[in-house]
């Protein structure tokens, strides 16, 4: 069964400081959007990936990716037009995956299990990890109001993979993917999630320091460990 990912490429100044989207933000000599692209391929269960870019972004993204070839297509627009084109693209597919690109380190091995649970039987699909840090709820003024049990907390990562007949069911996709490029889209889905175990190396890479963390993967062993 085929798959098709779609991973967005956020607009201009979606990242402080700085004209440029995170995902073209160059991690050892490359963008992160090239890093999650190769990651995607590398499993070897995405048939096609579409990046959907801002039109002032389409010449710079196309030509960094002009590498992977007819696998991997540039579309312009809205989030939901944009994965619409995702979804033409690859009329055969069954599943779809929608990955963030500043999660450039993804492990291959984390989209295979993805898509397995996809074709499992999960309708819609996210890759968690536990929250180890306390975290506490507070009021508009800082005032801690509770302490949640982390035991029942989880952070999520993506890809996250549909069945593609439920986002093709979608009427208002536009809305559903909505600014976030996709990243809360299994929260608006009136479908069950599932979720999978995620890894710490599908990071979502925003600050400094989160770009050395990635330098030195680069740097060390395969990413596709545990490290």
């Amino acid at each position: 069964m085929q798959v098709v990912a779609l991973v967005p490429v956020a607009g201009r100044g979606d990242r402080p400081g700085t004209d440029v989207p995170g995902a073209l933000v160059s991690v050892g000599g490359a963008p992160l959007l090239v890093h999650a692209v190769n990651g995607l391929l590398e499993s070897g269960r995405v048939h096609q990936v579409v990046a959907a870019a801002a039109p002032s972004d389409v010449d710079t993204v196309t030509a960094a990716l002009a590498s992977a070839g007819a696998a991997v297509r540039v579309v312009t627009g809205g989030p939901g037009e944009s994965l619409r084109a995702a979804l033409a693209s690859a009329p055969e597919a069954g599943v779809a995956l929608v990955h963030d690109a500043t999660r450039a380190f993804t492990p291959p091995e984390l989209v295979g299990t993805v898509v397995d649970a996809v074709l499992a039987g999960g309708r819609v699909v996210i890759p968690v990890l536990p929250v180890t840090d306390t975290v506490k709820r507070v009021d508009p003024d800082g005032r801690v109001l509770a302490t949640p049990d982390r035991a029942g907390l989880r952070t999520v990562q993506t890809p996250q993979g549909f069945a593609v007949d439920v986002l093709r069911a979608a009427p208002d996709l536009a809305d559903l993917v909505g600014a976030a490029g996709g990243a809360a889209l299994a929260d608006r889905l009136d479908e069950k999630i599932v979720t999978v175990p995620g890894h710490p190396y599908a990071m979502r890479i925003a600050t400094p320091f989160d770009l050395a963390v990635a330098e030195a993967l680069l740097s060390g062993p395969d990413r596709s460990t545990s490290g």
